[in-house]
């Protein structure tokens, strides 16, 4: 009888432990398929609109995430966004290279989320703030002395119904298991630059794997790059490329067609 008792409480212990966090719907629902039209762009700091997130491409492989409720994360933070006093509610990193990350993130930024383990060490985080919750999918990177165990993080970033992945300093594909712990990716940001991170053609597989609605390209060095993977892929996907440094996005307004949508890099300003 008292080892049943024990089992209840111990049962009643690990509920209590799953419903404190916030379950993914990403990976809940990773065979859903929203669809609709699509998006449009608006300054950094205006209001999101309802049910929507904006995706501001600030530099190289640094974005800024906003959703409806005023949660902010920038992506592969180094330090530097612009000449605005803007502080986000998260920032994440990655140690592939100095452009990736910083060493001195502002103290007041309230949640500094590392992409790498130290030795190897699996980095995990399951981050829950207003409406939007970020979470990570370790991977390996090279280095000069060979693979760097969990050294590069996958993000994903969950709001307004959307699953946002940013896949990082990307070295290798991922196994089934790591799909599988991503889940569905309406939007994914991929580095094309075609050698400092993944292949072309190991990248295009991997697109390709993830089905996402949106693909933003990120990490390229110059327009030949870019013009080079928008080339590779405009058999299958509708290419973008307004000129625009941001995007709105919702479930309703995510295009029917896998679409390629290329934003400009741009600092934020306080002349916006």
């Amino acid at each position: 009888m008292r080892a049943v008792f024990f089992c209840l409480l111990l049962g009643f212990g690990f509920a209590a432990q799953a419903q404190d966090r916030q379950p993914s719907h990403c990976i809940a629902i990773a065979d859903a398929a929203p669809g609709l039209t699509y998006l449009h762009h608006a300054s950094f700091d205006a209001p999101v609109p309802e049910h929507s997130v904006r995706i501001r491409y600030i530099n190289h492989a640094a974005f800024l995430i906003l959703s409806e409720g005023g949660v902010s994360a920038i992506t592969d933070f180094t330090g530097y966004i612009g000449n605005v006093p803007f502080l986000p509610d998260i920032v994440t990193m990655n140690i592939g290279h100095e452009s990736h990350w910083t060493p001195n993130p502002d103290p007041a930024i309230p949640n500094v989320l590392k992409g790498w383990g130290i030795a190897g060490e699996r980095p995990e985080h399951h981050l829950s703030i207003g409406d939007m919750l970020v979470r990570n999918v370790p991977t390996d990177i090279r280095s000069f002395d060979g693979a760097r165990v969990n050294g590069n993080s996958i993000f994903v970033f969950e709001a307004g119904g959307l699953c946002i992945g940013h896949l990082g300093h990307l070295h290798h594909e991922p196994d089934d298991g790591q799909y599988a712990a991503l889940g569905r990716l309406d939007v994914v940001m991929a580095a094309v630059d075609g050698g400092r991170t993944l292949d072309l053609e190991s990248m295009k597989r991997v697109i390709t794997r993830l089905k996402s609605s949106i693909v933003i390209p990120m990490h390229w060095f110059g327009t030949s790059t870019l013009n080079q993977f928008l080339d590779d892929m405009s058999e299958t996907y509708v290419v973008e490329n307004k000129g625009e440094h941001a995007l709105e996005v919702s479930l309703r307004t995510l295009p029917d067609r896998p679409t390629i949508v290329v934003l400009q890099p741009k600092y934020l300003s306080t002349e916006e």
